[in-house]
């Protein structure tokens, strides 16, 4: 390709991306009118300029503004099948299918169901057309299914009684967005089936390829009895990732290969990568194959065929859609007489891909499988003959395909490490040893046996066999204490350095240039932090849902009061929220954890955090015999007057009261009240307590209850915040830690009337997400998630 050429590609296609990324990081969309226009503005354009030289830069805007254009309308039509307000909570009558596996859970089905009518009181109503629902079990009931949820299959006509919601996740400082992940995937809405409400209209009614992974699924559960392995098996066969275990999901991340095990785009990109050289390397052993197809584009064809069809059969989710659409790409290009830079290659299947998701470029699976097929091409050596004194033969290529996949884990490994530590701030320092086994064993061996067991059933069972003894061996590896290396986030400019010295590591380069990587992967190995000074504190309130956790962090020491609510038997904020968060924070140790009182939305994820990080102490007023007192963790139990300072900080104990324990008849009247004051500002944490103990707090503690910051009591509960509490603390911030649509109603109307009477700002998490604070600023200006990260699709509620 000329050089004028090439220029102009890289210039538009480079464009087009950077007006994508620049859409998906916007607040809101442009009417429908304004995309459209800017849209056949800039087509037009690239039509006139074609490539004339002195016009480049007028074509690169306009594939600029093409993307932006392009992305910005497909947002706008995404945004408009949105459920209305008027119907969440309402029990709605659908009818439509089935439309992908449901997941089982301890507590019930997830499944998407495709609308195709919604009723209201009898009359028909506008729904999205795609929404996720729950069907759950009762949560003490630990058997298996029965009744209409033992028969919901793939594919089947339902009509169910449900009610919806609009999507609202919790946002969290370097949280997983779950809002985008829905608005991504085309979920408008979710919600939960009535018991009770269920009919089956139609056993088969649509999607065959869906119904063909349900009878696979079924027939491998009656196959093979290891629950573990058959959650392997048929999270490699039909793409069911719900069915493998939490402890499994750890064991794979610490090990390096949750890449093998989850059909991702990465997943995908080595499956065709390998499915090609092994299809090459059988094309070359037929004269006539290669005489009909050179060896080298037969295998691309097969690689990329084997590619589309694994991804068919296991869901054809989105990650695995954008990597089948970038490797045909890529394909394409290389297949024909034209040579293309492998840089121009990566970018025309980037452009296809964003085309059909601008949200790809938010997605780490996408930079992963883009990042991991560029390496490899940009280090592919030429093939030729056999280097000088090598001997010919069968021992010769055995040798040259050992030194190949050796090469290839080298760079995988090396090259995949930034992006790793970048978009999850771990990586696996047992990784290579343990991909060294994994690769060839889950590609070769275990992903075969799972999918031609659809054919032949007694396969699973060997490869149930295989996939246990593979599992034992990491089990040994994840043993070591040195296994695994976190890392806190790191800034935009570590990040971009970290990528740029793995790029010299592996590229053919000469090795004084290669050295360069050691400098510049150092700040992305040991990123800064951002710490408080000594006299000053960081309070961080999380966006958990219904219930409450909150990070103090001095200079030197972290404490965490509560640790938010338990989700489902399964789920609890402590995993999802609480020790991601802390991670991506540089945080390996908890020096204080308090656990306010026993109820589950302050309990819920206790378990999980001692058992992710060192705990060096835990006050609470939890009940002798708790397990959570049994954990090894040195206890502590709160009483008024207890205090400690760090660095400058100063932390008081203001209840329960000693006596309040032997009187208290529920667990809210022994809440811990912890306040936190440096430098002239103050916290106040108040747990749950209740009006008759903060009538006690203002009789016993008036003078130390002054408070800016209030974390107000029991959710903004009616049995709490009373005048007289709210008039001794004097807040200039109350902050309201609650779930979105609540079962309980909070915050109430009568506390928010109160706090407002009094002038007090609130932040409320449903509307606000994460609440960050450092004290030597006053409380208003505490900084809201939801406000400091605003994007289009995140769902918008008006403050209370």
């Amino acid at each position: 390709m000329g050089g004028q050429g090439g220029l102009y590609l890289a210039g538009t296609t480079a464009a087009w991306l950077l007006g994508c990324a620049w859409q998906i990081h916007q607040a809101t969309v442009r009417p429908a009118w304004v995309a459209v226009g800017l849209l056949a503005a800039a087509v037009g354009t690239l039509l006139l300029v074609g490539h004339r030289r002195r016009l480049v830069a007028l074509a690169v805007l306009a594939a600029f503004v093409a993307g932006f254009a392009a992305s910005d309308g497909r947002a706008g039509l995404r945004l408009a099948a949105q459920l209305p307000t008027a119907l969440e909570g309402q029990d709605l009558q659908l009818t439509g299918v089935v439309a992908s596996l449901p997941d089982h859970t301890p507590s019930g089905l997830q499944f998407r169901f495709e609308v195709d009518e919604a009723r209201w009181r009898g009359e028909p109503v506008a729904v999205p057309p795609l929404v996720s629902l729950g069907w759950y079990k009762g949560w003490h009931d630990d058997g298996p299914l029965s009744g209409p949820q033992a028969e919901l299959r793939a594919g089947q006509a339902w009509r169910f009684t449900a009610r919806l919601r609009q999507p609202h996740g919790s946002l969290n400082p370097g949280g997983f967005d779950v809002e985008l992940m829905m608005f991504e995937q085309g979920v408008r809405a979710t919600g939960y089936v009535l018991d009770g409400h269920a009919e089956l209209l139609d056993p088969a009614a649509a999607h065959p390829i869906e119904r063909l992974r349900q009878r696979v699924r079924d027939r491998l559960y009656a196959q093979v009895d290891d629950p573990q392995a058959a959650g392997v098996l048929a999270a490699l066969a039909v793409g069911d990732q719900s069915a493998i275990e939490r402890a499994d999901w750890q064991l794979f991340r610490s090990t390096g290969i949750a890449h093998l095990v989850s059909i991702s785009g990465l997943h995908i990109t080595m499956f065709a990568w390998l499915a090609a050289r092994l299809a090459g390397a059988l094309w070359r052993r037929s004269v006539r194959a290669m005489l009909w197809l050179p060896a080298p584009l037969a295998a691309r064809w097969i690689g990329l065929a084997a590619a589309a069809g694994y991804a068919l059969f296991a869901g054809w989710g989105v990650p695995a859609q954008r990597t089948v659409w970038m490797l045909a790409v890529v394909t394409l290009l290389q297949a024909g007489a034209r040579r293309w830079p492998w840089p121009l290659v990566l970018l025309a299947a980037a452009v296809v891909v964003t085309a059909f998701d601008p949200w790809a470029l938010l997605q780490p699976g996408f930079w992963l499988s883009f990042m991991a097929v560029g390496l490899l091409m940009a280090s592919e050596p030429s093939h030729g003959l056999p280097a000088r004194g090598e001997t010919p033969g069968r021992l010769a290529a055995v040798s040259r395909s050992l030194r190949a996949g050796l090469r290839t884990q080298a760079i995988a490994t090396i090259g995949l490490a930034p992006l790793t530590l970048v978009f999850f701030q771990q990586i696996s320092l047992v990784g290579f040893a343990a991909n060294l086994v994994a690769i060839p064993l889950v590609t070769l061996v275990i992903t075969p046996l799972a999918l031609l067991g659809a054919a032949w059933p007694w396969l699973w069972t060997l490869g149930a066999w295989v996939e246990q003894q593979l599992v034992a061996l990491l089990m040994l590896l994840a043993q070591a204490p040195w296994a695994v290396w976190s890392v806190p986030a790191a800034p935009w400019w570590a990040a971009a350095a970290g990528l740029l010295s793995a790029v010299l590591l592996v590229l053919p380069l000469p090795w004084r240039l290669r050295l360069l990587a050691v400098p510049l992967a150092l700040p992305l190995l040991l990123p800064p932090r951002e710490l408080p000074p000594a006299g000053r504190f960081e309070l961080l309130a999380l966006d958990v849902g219904q219930g409450t956790a909150v990070l103090v962090r001095t200079q030197r020491h972290l404490l965490v009061y509560d640790a938010g609510p338990q989700y489902s038997r399964d789920a609890d904020a402590g995993q999802r929220v609480l020790l991601p968060l802390l991670r991506s924070r540089g945080e390996d140790r908890i020096d204080r954890l308090v656990l306010s009182h026993r109820d589950a939305d302050h309990t819920g994820g206790a378990a999980a955090v001692i058992a992710g990080l060192p705990v060096g102490e835990l006050d609470s007023s939890l009940e002798d015999g708790h397990p959570l007192l049994g954990s090894g963790v040195p206890t502590t139990r709160c009483v008024a007057g207890q205090w400690w300072d760090w660095d400058g900080v100063h932390f008081q104990m203001l209840h329960p009261f000693a006596d309040d324990y032997g009187r208290a008849r529920k667990p809210n009247a022994v809440s811990c009240v912890l306040r936190v004051s440096a430098g002239g500002r103050s916290a106040l944490l108040t747990g749950d307590i209740e009006r008759e103990q903060e009538g006690a707090l203002v009789e016993r503690s008036r003078d130390a209850l002054r408070s800016d910051l209030l974390l107000v009591a029991h959710h903004g509960s009616r049995t709490s915040s009373s005048a007289d509490f709210l008039d001794a603390v004097q807040p200039q911030v109350a902050l309201i830690q609650a779930g979105y649509r609540n079962r309980f109603g909070h915050p109430v109307p009568e506390v928010l009337a109160r706090l407002h009477e009094r002038d007090v700002l609130v932040a409320a998490t449903t509307s606000c997400g994460a609440w960050r604070w450092r004290s030597d600023q006053p409380p208003a200006a505490g900084v809201c998630e939801r406000d400091r990260a605003r994007r289009y699709w995140h769902h918008r509620i008006e403050a209370p």
